[in-house]
């Protein structure tokens, strides 16, 4: 599924994407992209980016339990609450979300770092992997193993887009890089994840099947790229321009996508 520059490893409704899912996909992105901004953008301090990200918090769970709102983001709940009535959307997932977000927030305004590669992935298990269980919801598809999958695909596309944008948040001063470690062993931590995960391109159906191995194939592309960064630029983070995807690298990655 593709992305957009704005929030590049959401899979957000492309043509490839059934129909009837393009509306609730977008629900979720609006959603998470909202919250992202209110945590990341602007010059808002962190005391009003976190009470701002409380009330966002209880507009969704007005919103699930169909309540009136705030009414302060009328375009996400309007469309949100369509698709959590739909299609019982897993609240928990939803919210896990907000709990990333506003760990980022505390952790800028400390200063704080990662001590170590579990507590980096427990970030992600809040900031990424909802994402992919969100969709697999929306497809039917809830056994543990496709979880798993699923899990470790969202991981992998979190780590490589921290990675692909390390220079624009060590200028806002984070870094999510955990102590004592190497950028490169991570970008190879990064591809053995997208490769556990692969296997759930077979498990579902259809456009969205193809949709999600181009997915895969343009994390793996990105993490080529910036394997080709010199030691001292992966070190200073200097990742730019930032290594992404274009219209030539389409030909590569629909032939790779046809051999999974």
């Amino acid at each position: 599924m593709q992305g957009i520059d704005h929030y590049e490893n959401f899979p957000v409704a492309s043509w490839l994407c059934p129909p009837r899912l393009r509306a609730p996909i977008l629900a979720i992105y609006h959603y998470a992209r909202t919250a992202d901004d209110l945590a990341d953008e602007g010059d808002a301090s962190a005391e009003q980016r976190l009470a701002d990200l409380a009330a966002y918090r209880h507009d969704l769970l007005a919103c699930a339990q169909d309540q009136a709102d705030s009414a302060r983001w009328p375009e996400v709940f309007g469309p949100l609450g369509v698709a959590l009535r739909e299609h019982h959307l897993p609240l928990a997932a939803l919210m896990a979300l907000l709990d990333a977000f506003e760990q980022d927030v505390v952790y800028t305004a400390q200063a704080r770092r990662y001590l170590d590669r579990p507590a980096l992935l427990a970030y992600c298990e809040r900031s990424a992997n909802p994402v992919g269980r969100l969709l697999l919801h929306l497809h039917d598809v809830t056994d543990q193993a496709a979880l798993a999958h699923s899990d470790a695909i969202c991981t992998a596309l979190q780590l490589i887009n921290l990675w692909q944008d390390r220079a624009q948040d060590l200028a806002r001063g984070r870094d999510y890089l955990p102590l004592g470690h190497d950028l490169r062993t991570e970008l190879a931590f990064a591809e053995m994840l997208m490769h556990r995960g692969a296997p759930l391109v077979r498990r579902l159906p259809g456009r969205s099947g193809w949709e999600l191995r181009l997915v895969v194939q343009g994390g793996l592309r990105i993490l080529q790229r910036l394997h080709a960064l010199s030691d001292a630029q992966l070190a200073q983070g200097h990742t730019q321009p930032r290594p992404r995807l274009d219209k030539r690298d389409a030909t590569v990655l629909l032939w790779r996508a046809l051999w999974m």
